[in-house]
C-alpha cells in the first residue's frame, strides 16, 4: 500500500481523518440532550475500554515493527559476514578462479550496499537484476573450480558461496515482511471509533481537546510506519557492516 510507504503523508492523512472523527462525535452530541447519569457511567466504561484497546493495538503493532526492524538489521550483519568469509575461502580454489571471484565479490558488496541505500524503484529493479546475474556468475565459477579440483577445501569454498546466496535471500524476505494491511485497517478503525466517542463526550474547550488524541495516535502511526518501511521512512537500516567490509578491501 503506497500510503504505508510514505510515513509523513500517513501522519497528515491520519491526523485529519481522526480530527474529523472527533468533530463528528461532537456534532452527534450537539443534536442530543444531556446524557442521564446512568448513561454517563456506561459511556465512561465504553470509552475507557476502547482507548485501552487502541493503546494495546498500537503497542502490539509497534512491537511487530521493531521486531522486523531488528531482524533486517541482524540479517545485514550476517550478509556482511557471509561475504567476508567467502572472500577468504576462495583462496582454497585455483589461483585464477580465486582472483576472479574476489573481484566479483568486491563488486557484489557494492551492489548489496546499493540495495540498502536505494530509494528509487527503477534503480532497485536494476540492482536486483544485476545481483541475480552476478550470483549466477559467481556460483558457476565456484562450481567449475570445485569440479576441476575436488577436495574438502574446495567444498568449503562452495559452501561459503551458498551462504552468500542464502543470506541475500533471507534479507530480501525480511524486507518484504511488513505489517499486514488488514492489521493497519483494523487499528485505524478502532482509532476512528475512539475519536468519535471522545468527541461525543467533550465539553467546554472542544477545539483544544479534539486535537490531542488524533495528534497522539497519528504520531504513533507515523512512528510505526516509519520503522516498518525499509525505504520510505526516516529510520532506515544503514549497511554499516557492509561498509566496514568494503573498507577493508581498499
Amino acid at each position: 500500500m503506497l500510503l504505508l510507504n510514505r510515513p509523513l503523508f500517513l501522519f497528515v492523512v491520519t491526523f485529519l481523518l481522526l480530527w474529523l472523527a472527533a468533530w463528528i462525535g461532537m456534532a452527534i452530541r450537539s443534536r442530543q440532550h444531556e446524557l442521564p447519569e446512568n448513561v454517563r457511567a456506561d459511556y465512561g466504561t465504553i470509552i475507557g475500554a476502547t482507548l485501552t484497546l487502541l493503546g494495546l493495538l498500537i503497542g502490539f503493532t509497534f512491537s511487530m515493527a521493531t521486531t522486523r526492524y531488528d531482524l533486517r538489521k541482524s540479517l545485514e550483519e550476517e550478509e556482511a559476514n557471509a561475504i567476508g568469509t567467502e572472500y577468504v575461502r576462495v583462496d582454497f580454489l585455483p589461483p585464477g578462479s580465486a582472483s576472479q571471484l574476489q573481484a566479483l565479490l568486491r563488486q557484489y558488496t557494492d551492489l548489496r550496499i546499493r540495495f540498502y541505500t536505494a530509494r528509487d524503484q527503477a534503480d532497485l529493479s536494476r540492482i536486483n537484476a544485476d545481483t541475480a546475474s552476478m550470483q549466477n556468475q559467481m556460483w558457476a565459477m565456484v562450481a567449475a573450480a570445485a569440479k576441476l579440483q575436488a577436495s574438502p577445501l574446495s567444498a568449503l569454498a562452495s559452501s561459503g558461496m551458498n551462504d552468500v546466496l542464502n543470506s541475500q535471500g533471507y534479507t530480501q524476505a525480511a524486507w518484504w515482511n511488513r505489517i499486514p494491511v488488514a492489521a493497519w485497517s483494523l487499528m485505524f478503525l478502532i482509532a476512528v471509533l475512539s475519536n468519535v466517542l471522545l468527541g461525543y463526550g467533550m465539553h467546554g474547550r472542544a477545539v483544544v481537546l479534539s486535537i490531542i488524541l488524533p495528534l497522539a495516535v497519528s504520531i504513533s502511526f507515523f512512528l510505526i510506519a516509519d520503522i516498518d518501511s525499509p525505504r520510505g521512512g526516516v529510520i532506515r537500516i544503514q549497511p554499516q557492516n557492509l561498509y566496514a567490509f568494503a573498507g577493508t578491501l581498499k
